[in-house]
């Protein structure tokens, strides 16, 4: 062997701080001897072995980052060493330099096949060894600093799922939160059935549907789509829920005490006029909200309602005709002292009253044509023999099944008045 010696020693401490393991694997002990004191002086720590079994043996117990392989060997030869070290499960990568005196393409292409990293040509010098264990450790430490990065990304990941777990908790939260704001779904007051249907697009929404008794001949109802989806609509619509509240008739903008515990509606355009006030003054938010807000004399069937901006509520007579038709109006928390719509429904036994968001009409089949006025009308009619819960259901079912499955892309909320037939 040829030794050249270098100008000065190279230090231990490569660019990862970590003193690398060198195993030194030749049948010829004076080769060892040689290649050995070289690599220790240059500060690796270098095992040896006299042929490849013991080589594995040694690799079995801990794996060494480099390996130093002559190729012609009693037994094995260091292709079959290398071929089967790659067959060993490791965490790590060892880089694998073959000496071979061989020169022949296909015989380094061989030794490729078997998983050789590189190769020194015998008789070897020092130079171009520590040159090419130089090239080893730049791609160790490469893999090192990836494997590194791979452990961080792995950690950050792990605490987005921490986080999102965390999220997904408080959204769940959040939606039985909004969900109790309805605490009864279904109630009956005198020949009319009531009942109500929230269903968010996501967690949350800025739905809110509702009834409140307003008196003790009256029934409040309201339908509520504020701007927007998601965590602040809802809160917005937690707010609302507060100002119509049925069990704080007190805190209910759309009441006035009589005397004592007795309260009576107020014309539902005051009522609106002054939620139009109260969130361009109190509330520091951007959002806005339709609304359909009315009261129902229970003893006549006469429904009087305000709208603002709210889509048109939907009469079903008892003949079967259907009727679409209300005043609109502007958005409550857009402009100042607006005046907002008033209209009145005669109601007769066995009328329907629906009031419904835009989630409704405007959900969409894959092809982007709408459900709109005419698809309600027909869901309508055919589900003319069912109520309340049964309605909600298979109206829902319906609705899913003209958007192909997808996902619904808004809110769906619906209050479904009754007026039951007199025996």
């Amino acid at each position: 062997m040829q030794i050249s010696s270098l100008q000065s020693d190279v230090k231990a401490a490569v660019s990862t701080g970590i003193v690398r393991r060198v195993l030194v694997v030749d049948d010829s002990r004076l080769e060892r001897k040689i290649l050995s004191s070289l690599l220790t002086k240059w500060g690796y720590d270098v095992q040896q072995a006299d042929c490849a079994e013991a080589a594995l043996d040694l690799c079995a117990q801990s794996m060494p980052d480099i390996i130093l392989s002559d190729w012609m060997m009693p037994g094995k030869s260091g292709v079959d060493f290398c071929r089967d070290l790659r067959a060993l499960k490791s965490s790590s990568y060892t880089y694998f330099i073959l000496q071979t005196a061989k020169s022949d393409k296909s015989e380094i292409a061989q030794g490729l096949d078997a998983g050789a990293d590189d190769f020194l040509t015998k008789p070897i010098n020092s130079s171009e060894l520590r040159a090419r264990i130089s090239a080893g450790e730049r791609i160790l430490d490469m893999q090192f600093r990836l494997r590194e990065q791979n452990r961080a990304l792995e950690d950050a990941l792990r605490e987005v799922e921490r986080l999102n777990d965390a999220l997904d908790s408080d959204l769940r939260g959040a939606r039985d939160l909004q969900q109790s704001l309805l605490p009864e779904r279904h109630k009956t007051f005198g020949n009319f059935n009531v009942s109500l249907l929230l269903q968010s697009s996501g967690y949350v929404g800025g739905d809110l549907v509702g009834f409140f008794p307003a008196g003790p001949d009256h029934l409040g109802i309201y339908a509520i789509d504020v701007s927007g989806h998601g965590i602040s609509s809802a809160l917005m619509t937690a707010r609302l829920a507060g100002f119509l509240s049925p069990v704080a008739p007190d805190q209910n903008v759309a009441l006035r005490r009589v005397s004592g515990d007795v309260f009576a509606p107020i014309p539902p355009a005051q009522a609106i006029k002054t939620l139009n006030r109260m969130v361009l003054e109190e509330m520091s938010t951007e959002h806005y909200f339709t609304i359909l807000l009315g009261h129902l004399e229970l003893e006549t069937g006469l429904l009087r309602l305000g709208q603002a901006g709210h889509p048109h509520p939907l009469l079903r007579r008892a003949n079967g005709d259907i009727i679409q038709q209300s005043p609109g109006g502007f958005p409550v928390g857009l402009i100042e002292d607006v005046e907002f719509s008033e209209f009145e429904v005669q109601l007769a036994p066995g009328d329907r009253f629906l009031l419904h968001s835009d989630g409704i009409t405007e959900c969409p089949r894959p092809d982007g044509e709408m459900l709109g006025e005419e698809g309600l009308e027909a869901f309508v009619r055919d589900l003319d023999d069912l109520d309340g819960a049964a309605f909600f259901e298979t109206f829902m079912w319906k609705l899913n099944e003209f958007a192909d499955g997808a996902a619904l892309p808004d809110d769906v909320s619906m209050v479904l008045l009754d007026y039951a037939t007199k025996p």
